[in-house]
């Protein structure tokens, strides 16, 4: 009985510090995510990207979007690369692994004040996906889970970012 009441005291301790609540500035929580530039070969995918950032932004909570926001966030898709392997699932069946990787540079800008929060952080995601020998259907069915990914990164990053003192985590 005595070390179940000394284990809940010390649980109770060390969650005494943690804040439910948002750290991000209420003057600094809206936010506007324009299509993400995309140098890549995968048609469409910095729309996918900074749509697929908008949600996780939604789904979190901490920012509101919105297009006279006192955040920006802008991004460019830098590279996507695609690499293959057969698998051989039965005799006469043939199938073709693909792995899918991107990299995505992500900047956050303060619209209040000008400044660049964030300078051109970069992000990477991974993938698989099979299919036979069409890379673009491939690379296709890839885009979602890259972005994805991604977001959820941007996000994680910007929710956890130190505010108060204009730098990172």
């Amino acid at each position: 009985m005595r070390n179940s009441v000394i284990a809940i005291m010390l649980l109770l301790c060390g969650c005494a510090s943690y804040n439910w609540k948002s750290t991000v500035p209420k003057d600094l929580s809206t936010i506007d995510i324009p299509v993400f530039r995309n140098e890549t070969s995968l048609t469409g995918f910095g729309a996918t990207l900074s749509t697929q950032v908008a949600r996780e932004f939604q789904r979190e909570g901490s920012f509101k979007l919105s297009t006279s926001a006192a955040i920006e966030i802008q991004g460019v898709a830098k590279k996507t690369t695609i690499s293959s392997r057969d698998l051989f699932a039965a005799r006469t069946r043939r199938h073709r692994e693909h792995i899918v990787n991107a990299q995505v540079e992500v900047s956050v800008v303060n619209k209040l004040t000008g400044e660049v929060v964030v300078e051109s952080r970069l992000y990477e995601a991974r993938t698989t996906v099979l299919a036979d020998n069409d890379i673009v259907t491939a690379e296709r069915s890839a885009a979602g889970r890259l972005a994805e990914q991604i977001a959820r990164q941007v996000v994680d990053d910007l929710v956890h970012f130190n505010w108060k003192k204009g730098g990172s985590k």
